[in-house]
């Protein structure tokens, strides 16, 4: 079995574009071979900033002979039918067989397809990979019309196996495949005739050519770490810096040069920021103080003086860089310990836009405000500082150096709050009330904190609903579920118990008003509609603005007594409570697959969420883990079984006699000690239940719903429910019927997969 050599040779491709290239190469090629017939045995991508390369190992020589079988058309059918048979078949009438069969004489057609040898077909699926090549960007050059993301200057492609190589005959847009391929671009420059993927290899090294950039990154990472280490300084780690690196040089050579001392006392996120956007460089701090006193560059080429000219001049565009920083960090200082201060850069805003329908940044900080405020109890938070943190969480945006450096807002923002003299809890709210922004991304703890994150996400949320523009598929634009996650994240981490639905309308409201004031008088009736169902006077219209939502609409059950309240469908709060409905469902879906990665089922967060205080999401949690953890166990399992088929044949009877049996079970009718034990065990069993339920103690509800399952065991097994007597089949059915009620406390089993 012959090996396949491919490597594509071209201009520098972008580092961000190469890892990816290399397993769309590895994918296309091989789905192609294997489909045409071809399997092997294994396969390899590699890339240098110049070059991609697949290796397959123990490809077949051909593709095997395929004979197959198909029916036609009945003997005598009309000749139209025939023909078309034939034409898809590529046959004559003269290859046909005709069969007897049940339903009368049919025409069968046996199609052989030859096998081809193996460089044919990989010249042409080798060909429509380049011409079909899913770049995210590419260029045509010259005259031709062949696309790449640079210009392609060669292909190699061969076949090699114990009795040599061949070249597979390939010619696209005049760059005809060859065994040769080409050293490094300066020290190594010229021809290298190869001979497989072994002999290629090690051409390559002795070019100065490192083919797979896993090899480039560890010699990097290795040599860096190895050269601070001998200066008593340590490497800041940054794999993603570390893979591109890999990606813009093919023989890595590692050179370690010093911060000039006036940039020292920047901040070291400042300093590794700047270095790592502006000149691709490594940090190396000192482990004693945490600074960040050198740099770690990565050269693609040798040279006589070890690099000291590459070092030397890296050193004299880092200086300028950092000079830059030093004048952002020292103007914002000064303006940040100024009388303006941060809630100044906060007033900047008004002329920053956040959305055209949602208003300018200003506006945003002026809701995320009040809600913090609003939120503080919640969290044990101080509402004075909360409410202080969220006006100036943001201020930083308006700052010289976030300008710059994007990716530093909210880390500037406390760098700034702690100069200006705030206190500390505000100033960590600035850094932290973004978090957190993935799934792996660290939860702020301190209440403030807290507060203020919530805050920003519900009113990200609320607002992006109030205008319609909720995620889409797999489109999310505004990171809507990512904003989810992180308030079920907070919520959940911080063990924060709130009912979510008031929440959301006090985040809600403003954006609703918003949305309505281009009609006053519908903005006039919903807020007149709000006073209705809370019983405010008029004098109360104050509490239903911005800072100080009604904690009466609270009081009523939020949504419930306004729809009361408001019997027409085509009031302005009938459609509010549509979307906030959608919106903690919204909440329901993310937390169904935050869960389901911490391996609770979606039957069992589903069966949770059906019963009240579904908007409680640290109860509903520990309702669903606890309920998790008893349907592992045999008492879990055997009570469920016991459960759904009570509830099917109550279902059932329900049905046919169009009543239901939702009460009047009486022990005076029981006729087998099972169901008289069965009687007792519910008595019991109820008011352990709800007893522990009440206290919230879910593990203790589940015991009591174990020792229900020995009774409800005995009982199907000694008794038939539906009994030939009227009054006794009733009574046994009002018995299933309390079964379902009892354990329907804990949470709606029907929605339990068996």
């Amino acid at each position: 079995m012959p090996d396949l050599l491919i490597e594509l040779f071209s201009e520098e491709i972008p580092a961000r574009m190469q890892g990816r290239a290399a397993e769309d190469l590895k994918k296309r090629m091989t789905d192609g071979l294997v489909e045409a017939g071809l399997t092997y045995a294994g396969a390899a991508a590699f890339s240098t900033p110049r070059r991609l390369t697949l290796a397959l190992e123990g490809l077949l020589a051909e593709s095997p002979t395929l004979r197959e079988e198909r029916k036609g058309p009945k003997v005598g059918a009309p000749d139209k039918a025939i023909e078309g048979f034939l034409r898809g078949a590529g046959l004559t009438r003269d290859q046909l067989e005709e069969r007897d069969t049940p339903k009368g004489a049919v025409y069968f057609a046996l199609i052989e397809k030859p096998g081809r040898p193996a460089a044919e077909i990989i010249a042409e699926v080798l060909e429509a990979t380049i011409r079909n090549f899913p770049w995210p960007k590419s260029m045509r050059w010259g005259t031709g019309s062949l696309r790449w993301v640079r210009p392609l200057h060669s292909i190699l492609c061969q076949l090699s196996d114990e009795n040599g190589a061949e070249v597979v005959p390939l010619d696209i847009d005049g760059i005809q495949a060859g065994n040769v391929t080409q050293g490094h671009r300066f020290m190594a420059p010229g021809e290298i005739t190869v001979n497989g993927f072994e002999d290629y290899t090690a051409k390559l090294k002795r070019a100065n050519v490192v083919l797979d950039p896993v090899e480039r990154q560890q010699a990097i990472w290795q040599e860096a770490g190895n050269q601070a280490f001998a200066r008593g300084l340590e490497l800041v780690e940054d794999k993603g810096l570390l893979t591109e690196v890999a990606g813009l040089v093919e023989w890595p050579v590692v050179l370690l040069g010093d911060i000039d001392a006036e940039f020292l006392d920047l901040p070291a996120e400042v300093l590794q920021t700047s270095m790592k956007e502006h000149q691709k460089f490594f940090s190396v701090k000192n482990p004693k103080t945490g600074r960040i006193e050198g740099f770690v560059t990565v050269a693609n080429r040798e040279t006589a003086d070890q690099g000291a000219t590459i070092l030397a001049g890296n050193q004299k565009v880092l200086s300028a860089r950092l000079a830059d920083a030093k004048f952002f960090w020292e103007n914002d200082l000064r303006v940040a310990k100024s009388e303006v201060g941060m809630e100044g850069w906060s007033a900047q805003l008004s002329n920053v836009t956040f959305h055209n329908k949602l208003g300018t940044q200003a506006e945003r900080i002026d809701r995320i405000a009040a809600l913090a405020r609003e939120i503080a109890p919640v969290v044990s938070a101080d509402a004075d500082l909360a409410e202080q943190a969220a006006k100036v969480a943001k201020a930083d945006l308006s700052s010289e150096m976030v300008y710059e450096f994007p990716e530093l807002q909210g880390l500037m923002g406390r760098y700034y709050a702690e100069a200006a003299g705030l206190p500390q809890e505000v100033a960590n709210a600035c850094e932290m009330h973004y978090s957190p922004l993935g799934p792996s991304d660290d939860v702020p703890t301190e209440p403030v904190s807290v507060a203020v994150a919530l805050a920003d996400k519900l009113d990200t949320l609320t607002g992006f609903w109030a205008i319609d523009e909720k995620p889409t598929g797999s489109k999310d634009p505004f990171a809507l579920r990512r904003a989810a996650l992180g308030v079920i994240r907070l919520v959940l981490e911080n063990d924060a118990r709130s009912e979510l639905d008031r929440l959301l309308l006090k985040a809600y409201f403003p954006h609703a008003a918003r949305r309505d004031s281009a009609d006053g008088k519908e903005h006039l009736e919903r807020r007149a509609a709000y006073i209705a169902a809370t019983g405010l006077s008029a004098d109360d219209l104050r509490i239903l603005e911005m800072k100080n939502i009604s904690k009466e609409i609270s009081d009523h059950g939020v949504f419930g007594a306004l729809i009361e309240a408001i019997k027409a469908k085509d009031s302005p709060i009938f459609s509010d409570k549509i979307i906030l409905d959608d919106l903690l469902s919204f909440f329901h879906d993310r937390l169904k697959v935050f869960l389901r990665d911490q391996g609770i089922r979606h039957d069992v967060i589903d069966a949770c969420i059906a019963m009240d205080g579904n908007d409680d999401l640290t109860l509903l949690v520990k309702r669903a883990r606890a309920l998790e953890d008893f349907l592992k166990s045999e008492d879990g399992t055997n009570l469920l079984q016991g459960f759904k088929r009570a509830n099917n044949i109550l279902t059932q009877a329900e049905e046919k006699d169009g009543v239901e049996y939702s009460y009047g079970a009486d022990v005076k009718f029981a006729e087998d000690e099972s169901e008289k034990a069965l009687f007792a065990a519910l008595g019991e069993s109820e008011g352990a239940i709800s007893a522990a339920i009440e206290a919230e103690d879910f593990a203790a509800a589940m015991g009591g719903m174990a020792a229900l399952r020995a009774p409800v065991d005995a009982f199907f097994e000694a008794v038939q429910v539906n009994s030939d007597k009227d009054i006794v089949r009733r009574n046994r059915l009002n018995l299933l019927s309390q079964i379902r009620k009892v354990c329907g406390q804990v949470a709606d089993l029907t929605r339990i997969e068996a």
